[in-house]
């Protein structure tokens, strides 16, 4: 009995001892060169991925700018842009679409509330967060599609938000097609996804 209220006092005493980072906290950070995200009240460092990382992110995210400009759907972005799902949840998604019907999300600083999809590309430092954490965080905040990108092993999963929880839609590895659900119509062969 005694152990058991000493455990629960000590833990007490280390919840009010921890700090919730805000997005305002975040915003009054240092400037230091390093990225940062704020992922349930937790402040968390971004590594700076590498070039396999780069150079898939940058052949996804100009065949989805590409179909989505040409049909007129709404906007893409990439890291580092801020996107702010509540006061306590500020993420950097490798990639993002907003739908012109979502626009008014996209303000002069950041991107407040939840895109139309989220591609994250993972990494050893990222993979925790990207398959765990944040992918519960968006589908929380309700992003419709969420797709994680796994360029050593060359899949990509794709899932799609059913009354705020994800559930897998479709896995493709190595070579085959992946679709958009959310942006209907846009698709990926993935032997150009992972061509290098």
């Amino acid at each position: 009995m005694g152990l058991t209220m000493e455990i629960k006092d000590i833990s007490a005493a280390y919840k009010l001892q921890k700090k919730v980072f805000t997005y305002q906290d975040y915003l009054d950070l240092p400037e230091d060169g390093k990225r940062y995200e704020v992922i349930n009240g937790e402040l968390i460092m971004v590594a700076a991925p590498n070039t396999g990382h780069q150079i898939i992110s940058a052949y996804i995210e100009v065949e989805l700018y590409n179909f989505v400009q040409k049909k007129q759907l709404g906007q893409v972005l990439d890291a580092p842009v801020d996107v702010v799902l509540s006061e306590s949840n500020v993420v950097q998604p490798d990639i993002l679409f907003i739908s012109k019907e979502n626009l008014d999300i996209i303000a002069e600083k950041n991107i407040a509330g939840a895109p139309d999809l989220i591609i994250e590309i993972i990494s050893p430092s990222s993979a925790y967060y990207d398959l765990l954490e944040k992918k519960e965080l968006y589908a929380t905040y309700n992003v419709k599609e969420y797709w994680i990108v796994e360029p050593k092993k060359k899949w990509i999963e794709v899932y799609l938000n059913k009354n705020g929880k994800f559930e897998l839609d479709q896995r493709v590895e190595q070579t085959g097609v992946i679709k958009s659900c959310v942006v209907n119509g846009w698709s990926l062969e993935l032997v150009n996804v992972f061509q290098f």
